[in-house]
């Protein structure tokens, strides 16, 4: 896709190391950009399956790596059922597993999602739009302490509380800029570089997708998945995914071991190229 560029490209091609002839699964498509070359490191025969729950982000990469004909194979599915994917297409024993957790691009950049509070869409924070909860279901018919619960788990927001009520007390909100102002009244306007608004922004999509127990799941099936040597490589963009991923790396279902001792993160010049890499933290893993 035009003008996107991939987070620590160079650092999953060590760690995930594909060859030619490999069968590597990409388990969060988004843009291509990971997936285009890990083609590119395995022709001309080496194969990929990529699976997004974005159906946009599928279209795109339909049309951006088009040019790899029957060597690239996409799934619209979440990632945590990688498990019965790969057994469907012929890629279990695979060389290699890598995941990239961060919400893309794409989506916080079109207002209709809804995931940005700098920009004005509706109330939606799904990645699949073909569920039913939305970020508006969960605002306004929530219990006050429910919605509490979840920007203090999903988001470690310590104004929780008070965030909940005001956001009870302005229902019923259909846009993300409602919501903003919501927060806006307990936390006061933007000021430093985090914008008050986004420990609940991202507690809610974190809440409304399901993420932590999907990536338990994923982590626990990909592992499996892999066949003795081969490697998981997964990209973070939060303390709690970051937690969790570092725990099962150490603790993992099956035998293996950690080829990262030491979180690795983007070069200054990466960041700079790429300021969405500042966050992003990638961890490695290889099968006994």
């Amino acid at each position: 896709m035009l003008g996107h560029i991939p987070v620590l490209l160079e650092e999953v091609m060590k760690f995930l190391d594909p060859k030619p002839g490999g069968r590597f699964i990409d388990a969060t498509l988004g843009a291509g950009g990971h997936t285009r070359a890990i083609l590119e490191r395995t022709a001309p025969d080496g194969r990929v399956l990529a699976i997004d729950q974005d159906e946009l982000a599928l279209a795109g990469a339909r049309e951006s790596l088009q040019s790899f004909g029957s060597r690239l194979i996409m799934e619209h599915s979440n990632f945590k059922n990688i498990a019965p994917l790969a057994a469907e297409h012929g890629f279990l024993e695979a060389e290699g597993v890598l995941a990239d957790i961060g919400i893309s691009s794409m989506m916080v950049d079109d207002p209709s999602r809804g995931f940005s509070f700098m920009r004005e869409g509706p109330l939606d924070m799904r990645m699949d739009r073909t569920q039913d909860l939305t970020a508006a279901d969960v605002v306004n018919t929530y219990a006050e302490k429910e919605i509490a619960d979840i920007l203090y788990t999903y988001g470690e927001e310590r104004r929780s509380r008070p965030i909940a009520r005001s956001i009870v007390r302005a229902r019923p909100l259909r846009l993300t800029t409602d919501l903003t102002r919501a927060i806006e009244r307990v936390m006061g306007g933007p000021r430093g570089r985090i914008h008050p608004a986004t420990r609940t922004f991202q507690a809610l999509r974190i809440f409304v997708n399901g993420e932590l127990s999907s990536l338990e799941s994923f982590l626990d099936s990909s592992m499996t998945v892999i066949r003795s040597g081969g490697r998981l490589v997964v990209i973070t963009f939060h303390s709690l995914e970051d937690r969790i991923v570092k725990q099962k790396f150490r603790t993992p279902p099956v035998p293996g071991r950690a080829l990262t001792k030491k979180v690795v993160v983007a070069t200054e010049e990466e960041v700079r190229r790429n300021p969405r890499a500042r966050s992003a933290k990638l961890r490695a893993w290889e099968k006994s």
